[in-house]
């Protein structure tokens, strides 16, 4: 394989990866969200804490805050771009969730970053981000995209 088929093949397995991981968290099934990430995953998240290290940690966190989550909803994923190389990348889009229930979450879109490493064959996520951002004139959150 030549490094830029390499290079094409990594990068629909990261898309894979994300997807994958969406379609996780939209079950809410606790075990396959936590099979993508590293042992020595940090995850940074819209809410404190703002940094969790570890799996066991990570794990923890997915059970505290998957209650508040809408009861069946979808994720609409926008401007996916990964930069990828024969065992590391990083990707980086928005996204929100979908569905028919009127729930906060809904009403927003938030931002991701993830850098993945390849480990055995099998991409992982090292380092998870997420993030809404703030007006700094009002110190106020912005959900849509047009603010």
């Amino acid at each position: 394989m030549t490094t830029a088929n390499t290079i094409t093949a990594n990068e629909a397995e990261i898309r894979q990866l994300i997807t994958g991981q969406q379609c996780a968290i939209c079950t809410e099934d606790v075990d396959q969200i936590m099979s993508r990430y590293a042992t020595e995953v940090i995850l940074f998240d819209v809410k404190p804490p703002f940094q969790t290290k570890g799996k066991a940690a990570v794990r923890q966190l997915w059970k505290d805050c998957l209650p508040y989550f809408p009861d069946s909803f979808e994720m609409e994923t926008r401007d996916l771009t990964i930069t990828v190389r024969e065992d590391l990348a990083a990707a980086h889009w928005l996204f929100r969730f979908t569905g028919t229930e009127d729930h906060p979450a809904m009403q927003m879109w938030m931002r991701a970053t993830a850098v993945c490493q390849k480990n055995q064959g099998n991409w992982q996520i090292l380092h998870e981000h997420i993030s809404v951002p703030f007006d700094p004139a009002t110190s106020n959150a912005v959900f849509t995209l047009n603010p």
